[in-house]
């Protein structure tokens, strides 16, 4: 596998295609999505993309439905994990976190004197918009629970590869929810309007809170829902209508570890604690984040 070079535009393509299989958990890439994410011809990309198949780094996928997919030679072309065995990796630039990013590889060459240490870090998605002097935050990877915290120094195309001036390393403690939710719940009424529910989260200097219909939690109200209802004109619409139905509860004696984890796997921001099943508290990222590494 080696000795198999590529252009760089046949590297673009195969990231920009392995990005988008993940996204569609799956489903088969056409080649204008491919185009629209590097911002090429998709003319171009069809051209290249036969090239790609007869390397057996690419299978056409027949059909109305039909595209391109990744094959396994692929992958171990680019050293990148299979979708099946992979673990999202969040990569967060400028305190927003890149969706459609996942570190694939952190290699730290040298941690004896961590700070003037790099990192280079091995990405799954297109970093062509992440720019030098950019403040990133990794993490936490899946088997040690750590973090790097840095900024940017250099990027490599060719090998969707970032390198950061390490400014910070940390590992997440061994601590539970119940050590750092925040009690009492404080709650908003499904009836309430927008209006109202705005008032609640900034008074209290928060970003999101759990919705309550008859005594029950139906849902998640959060600052994105009160910017979609300003642009909708919705401020007087009833907070059960815009909220997002889903409510992610966990005992207050799992791990921080696991609470992150948990909100990565249902792409939640915030978790009801409970008791014996019964609702003590809440915690969301920004407070595990905020524990953690106060001055970020």
């Amino acid at each position: 596998m080696a000795e198999l070079e590529l252009t760089q535009i046949q590297k673009d393509i195969l990231y920009a295609l392995i990005t988008l299989y993940r996204r569609k958990t799956g489903g088969s890439v056409k080649g204008e999505e491919i185009a629209d994410l590097i911002n090429r011809n998709p003319g171009t990309v069809r051209n290249q993309m036969q090239a790609l198949r007869a390397l057996g780094l690419v299978e056409g996928v027949p059909g109305p439905k039909g595209g391109y997919r990744p094959t396994s030679k692929a992958y171990e072309l680019l050293s990148l994990t299979k979708p099946e065995e992979a673990v999202k990796v969040p990569i967060i630039v400028n305190g927003k976190e890149m969706e459609d990013l996942s570190a694939e590889e952190v290699d730290l060459p040298s941690l004896s004197h961590p700070e003037v240490c790099q990192a280079r870090i091995k990405v799954l998605g297109n970093i062509k918009s992440i720019m030098s002097g950019d403040r990133i935050v990794v993490g936490p990877t899946p088997v040690n629970q750590m973090l790097v915290y840095g900024r940017v120094v250099g990027r490599d195309d060719t090998e969707n590869t970032l390198v950061i001036d390490i400014e910070k390393i940390l590992a997440l403690p061994k601590d539970t929810v119940g050590e750092h939710m925040s009690s009492p719940i404080i709650t908003i009424d499904a009836s309430s309007t927008v209006l109202e529910g705005a008032k609640v989260l900034s008074s209290n200097g928060i970003y999101c809170t759990p919705v309550v219909k008859a005594g029950k939690y139906i849902g998640i109200f959060t600052l994105d829902d009160v910017s979609r209802a300003v642009a909708e004109n919705k401020l007087n619409a009833k907070i059960e209508e815009v909220m997002r139905p889903k409510i992610v509860t966990v005992e207050k004696d799992t791990k921080i570890r696991e609470a992150l984890r948990l909100m990565r796997d249902e792409k939640v921001r915030i978790l009801v604690v409970t008791d014996k099943g019964e609702p003590v508290g809440v915690i969301t990222d920004q407070k595990i984040l905020t524990q953690l590494a106060p001055e970020y």
